[in-house]
């Protein structure tokens, strides 16, 4: 009998990989568990274990069917070190809490949208500031996530039922795509769904994004062989109802699915033409619609003015700067914008200019449908980078299962009759027309100048570490009357909006007034000297941002 034939060795060093991700992170869980749930630390004991035995094994197993074997250990543990951090942690934040209170009041038979809950906040849970002064208090979601947290509300108080959710739709989501990857690239699976620590924290915060990503990965993986031959069978249905359901839990697919109905149209076009394409693409999206209607129509029914303000409330609210993108150039590196607006025209241009891009060349960026939609967020107001982190197992599905072939004969427009460097021209010259506009516009909201010119003029304190007002004198530069909003920073993110104790509302044009504000806790705790205290103003209409360094101001001797 012959021997089983060997595994290819980057086979080997990827189960060896995912194997070793699983290692981030544990430490610190165990030793929360070591000292509060003994057996939830011995169980992690028996994961480490495992993990030093298929770390040996992925190495020196002969056969494939035996490192496949390997292969399911590996995710094995990780789910199971999934479940022991969610053990430990899972009170959730802010989306937790909003999504776990949503699904309380459903129960109820209560309103969902447009209800400001604010005893959910502070002690330690995120605000979500807004240009206006106020704060986000409502949920802001599709209302997928509460509808699965109704079931699980017994789990407890806080946000547990929806880091249940989240953690739940996470392993269910490996899974998933474990299975459906090629036998060979199902340690990626595990390794970028539960490994790094990164994806396991979302779900243990209760992120609905979460259940959107679950939902996905069978609509991503094979998605160019949807509709093959005209009909979209019982596989093309399934991911036609994932993908509704998934825009029914949160609003990240709703950017990827423009990228992917064009693509599909245009892998179709090519084998069938266009008439039999776009039919497999209404079908295809009238199935999808469906499922998101039916998850909605509850809402649509009893609260259709507030639900469309609450499922759009990401897009309109408002909230102030924060994030990892080009934003941070008027957060930290000047001053501030009287230009803000201009962020969120670049994200938009961005977006459709990709979303062109992709039509016009399909060929060349099909493989890239599931990373483009998510670069747009870099140049928008909140850019954080939960917006690309949050669907990149969707990046390994579509690498692995819908590769640059699956596109070679994808019908594509042709941007010119001009044979030879004329097309060439032509395609260049669509590209930078295209793409230009988003940084130009970026540029125009990084360039803009701070409008109001703000001076510390009096501190009290109530000892050497703490302050409890602060005088200013504030000159509004600009053409236009500006309500300014103030607060205090020590590093990124928005701190709560102080109190104006005494001052104008709203400060017109070319106008000079003194304030005083009050922290919103009664005291600011000053960090260790070297940290930098930033004054900020934001304003509603129009949007701007002003910014100063105080940290010299601010300090003193205690009154």
């Amino acid at each position: 009998m012959a021997p089983p034939a060997p595994p290819a060795q980057w086979h080997r060093v990827l189960t060896l990989l995912a194997d070793i991700g699983l290692l981030i992170g544990t430490r610190a869980v165990w030793t929360s568990a070591a000292g509060h749930r003994p057996a939830v630390a011995a169980v992690i004991s028996l994961c480490y274990a495992s993990i030093l035995a298929c770390g040996v094994l992925a190495l020196v197993v002969r056969g494939a069917r035996s490192l496949a074997r390997v292969d399911g250990c590996v995710l094995v543990t990780g789910v199971t070190l999934t479940l022991c951090a969610w053990i430990m942690l899972h009170n959730g934040s802010d989306e937790a809490l909003l999504t776990t209170q949503a699904a309380r009041e459903l129960a109820a038979g209560h309103p969902v949208y447009g209800q400001p809950w604010p005893w959910l906040f502070g002690h330690g849970v995120a605000l979500t500031p807004t240009v206006t002064g106020g704060y986000d208090l409502t949920y802001g979601y599709p209302p997928l996530a509460p509808l699965l947290a109704v079931p699980l509300l017994w789990l407890g108080h806080g946000g547990t039922p929806a880091t249940a959710v989240s953690t739940g739709a996470l392993i269910a989501g490996t899974v998933a795509l474990w299975r459906m990857l090629p036998a060979p690239w199902r340690s990626a699976a595990t390794l970028v769904c539960l490994g790094f620590g990164m994806l396991p924290s979302y779900g243990r915060l209760g992120y609905p994004a979460i259940v959107a990503l679950a939902l996905l990965v069978p609509v991503v993986v094979r998605w160019t062989r949807t509709g093959v031959g005209g009909r979209l069978g019982t596989a093309g249905w399934a991911r036609a109802a994932c993908l509704g359901l998934a825009c029914a839990a949160q609003q990240l697919p709703w950017f990827l699915a423009p990228f992917l109905l064009a693509g599909i149209y245009a892998v179709r076009r090519g084998e069938l033409g266009g008439r039999a394409a776009a039919l497999v693409v209404a079908r295809f999206a009238g199935v999808a619609a469906v499922g998101w209607l039916l998850v909605n129509a509850y809402f649509v029914m009893s609260e259709p003015g507030r639900w469309l303000t609450g499922i759009a409330l990401p897009l309109t609210q408002g909230a102030v700067l924060h994030g990892q993108g080009v934003v941070g150039v008027s957060l930290y590196l000047t001053d501030g914008s009287d230009r803000i607006d201009w962020y969120s025209r670049a994200s938009l241009l961005l977006f459709a200019g990709l979303l062109a891009l992709f039509v016009l060349f399909v060929r060349r960026l099909g493989p890239a449908a599931t990373v483009l939609p998510w670069c747009a967020f870099y140049l928008a107001t909140r850019s954080q980078d939960g917006y690309y982190l949050l669907m990149t197992p969707l990046w390994l599905a579509a690498a692995v299962t819908a590769p640059a072939s699956s596109f070679a004969g994808a019908w594509q427009p042709r941007p010119g009759l001009w044979p030879g460097p004329r097309r060439r021209a032509a395609r260049i010259a669509a590209t930078v027309l295209l793409l230009v506009p988003a940084p130009a516009a970026a540029a125009v909201a990084a360039t803009g100048t701070p409008p109001l010119r703000m001076r510390v003029t009096a501190a009290r304190h109530l000892t050497a570490a703490t302050v409890s007002r602060l005088a200013l004198q504030v000159t509004n530069t600009g053409d236009a009357a500006l309500s300014p909003h103030f607060t205090l920073t020590t590093g990124q993110g928005m701190d709560p909006y102080w109190r104006v104790v005494r001052g104008p509302r709203t400060l017109p044009a070319h106008g000079t007034a003194r304030y005083e504000l009050r922290p919103p806790a009664g005291r600011f705790t000053l960090p260790r000297p070297g940290i930098r205290i930033r004054l900020r103003a934001f304003t509603a209409s129009p949007q701007t941002l002003s910014s100063t360094d105080v940290q010299e101001a601010v300090r003193g001797k205690a009154d």
